[in-house]
């Protein structure tokens, strides 16, 4: 049984500084290259519901965010991202009400002033 080897660069920065170490995916006849494939071959995750990365979104290659049957290919860069602290959508509606209440205040001093 013939085996094939894809060099991998595991860079996992779920906990404070990323941390990168290069990494050998053994390949079996027959099996595909996939990033799942790799993080249970790399012991990071035990299958595809897996509760450390259940959530989307926490693992891509090269920047770009993967699913878990993702092809996967020598000298990747396969990354494991830390949850988002803060929700983008959250912060972008809370920054366009307060630009929405500085236009309010805005018009409301102006209103004033004319009264004056």
């Amino acid at each position: 049984m013939a085996e094939r080897i894809i060099n991998l660069f595991l860079c996992d920065a779920r906990q404070g500084e990323p941390v990168l170490k290069p990494f050998q995916l053994h390949l079996d006849q027959g099996q595909s290259a996939t990033v799942g494939l790799a993080l249970v071959k790399a012991g990071i995750a035990t299958g595809s519901d897996d509760p450390v990365l259940a959530r989307k979104g926490c693992f891509g290659v090269f920047g770009k965010r993967k699913d878990w049957d993702s092809p996967i290919y020598n000298n990747d860069r396969l990354e494991l991202y830390s949850p988002l602290l803060i929700d983008p959508k959250t912060v972008r509606r809370k920054k366009a009400n307060q630009n929405q209440d500085a236009k309010f205040q805005a018009a409301a001093a102006k209103r004033k002033a004319r009264r004056l």
